[in-house]
């Protein structure tokens, strides 16, 4: 397992629909989320939503995904997408927060990039975190590596 500092940035906001994108009134995760469902991944223990945590200076790369799901079509407005699912622990001031890295596959994304130093997670509603706030991250380095940049 390795540990990893980060901080908390915004996001744009379409996952849990506070980004108030017209194209996903909901959220982009209550759309997706019956398409992972019947496959095999319950999203029922989380928010439907993602914290951004940005882990700079240091990227990721993925090795082998706890859940991947490929061709997902659950928008009429964007081409069929994969998607990544890493397990995580998010530590926050002196509680442990077990989810899942949220990851669509860069290949097949059509909106919203995002840099390769930010890690999208979901997790549990976390009361009273908010932007700036400093985690850590605890991941299976078999799954997703912790990479180093100079």
């Amino acid at each position: 397992m390795k540990r990893i500092e980060g901080k908390i940035i915004p996001g744009y906001g379409v996952a849990s629909g506070k980004g108030k994108d017209p194209r996903y009134p909901e959220g982009t995760l209550r759309m997706q989320y019956p398409h992972f469902k019947e496959r095999g991944l319950d999203l029922d223990p989380y928010y439907l939503g993602t914290l951004n945590v940005d882990i700079a200076p240091n990227s990721y790369k993925i090795k082998k995904a706890k859940y991947f799901f490929d061709g997902i079509e659950w928008s009429t407005y964007i081409p069929p997408e994969n998607f990544y699912f890493f397990e995580v622990t998010l530590f926050y001031k002196n509680k442990s927060y077990d989810g899942l890295i949220y990851m669509p596959d860069p290949k097949t994304k059509a909106d919203h990039e995002q840099l390769t130093t930010v890690l999208e997670v979901i997790l549990p509603a976390i009361e009273g975190i908010s932007t700036n706030d400093r985690v850590y991250l605890e991941v299976n380095e078999e799954s997703i590596q912790i990479v180093q940049n100079q």
